[in-house]
């Protein structure tokens, strides 16, 4: 079964719309990203909390998708 995750991810210094992945744990969606994102630095990966979409975000391991339009926001748990 998988989770979904949500990574920050910024690339030639300016960001990344958001994006979703579905893997089984943290490490495995960051090597996941890792894989689609060669060049790019991946910030944050974490489990989305009370963040919901009506996008698709994938139902298997190693679906990735990017939100056009909707920018990066911390989890209210790991919000400052």
């Amino acid at each position: 079964m998988t989770k979904l995750f949500i990574a920050k991810i910024t690339e030639a210094g300016a960001p990344r719309p958001l994006v979703t992945v579905r893997a089984a744990g943290e490490g495995e969606a960051r090597l996941f990203l890792e894989a689609a994102y060669p060049d790019a630095d991946i910030e944050a990966v974490v489990e989305p909390s009370d963040w919901v979409s009506d996008a698709d975000t994938g139902i298997a391991a190693g679906d990735i998708r990017e939100h056009p339009g909707v920018a990066w926001q911390a989890p209210s748990s790991l919000a400052d």
